[in-house]
């Protein structure tokens, strides 16, 4: 299996609870696929650098998870199919990535230990 991070923008137009359901309706996909999300992030309402589709903003959201090859074909589909989705772009993570996701994320746990 290998590992990929997926980042999507929803559009900004949506409630918090349409946003959240949108979320979800992407992890079920994932999960149906039989994929093992590692990680998930959102990153909240952001200034996109240019006008899309007449937004100025959205919300990012982004996941990280280990799958075959023909999830992530799926996991697309289903993004081109939704409206409320306004970009996408998933990544095949080299080793080297990894390895950087994964001490980041021990670096924000300790960080918040301190606290």
């Amino acid at each position: 299996m290998n590992r990929y991070e997926t980042v999507f923008i929803v559009t900004p137009v949506l409630s918090d609870v349409q946003m959240k359901e949108t979320v979800e309706k992407f992890r079920g996909v994932l999960t149906e696929q039989g994929v093992n999300i590692i990680h998930e992030e959102h990153w909240g309402l952001k200034k996109l650098a240019y006008p899309i589709q007449h937004k100025s903003t959205g919300f990012y959201q982004m996941f990280e998870f280990e799958a075959e090859g023909s999830a992530i074909e799926k996991l697309e589909i289903q993004f081109r199919r939704d409206e409320k989705i306004i970009r996408f772009l998933t990544m095949k993570m080299d080793k080297y990535a990894v390895e950087y996701s994964e001490k980041k994320r021990r670096m924000n746990k300790k960080e918040e230990k301190e606290d």
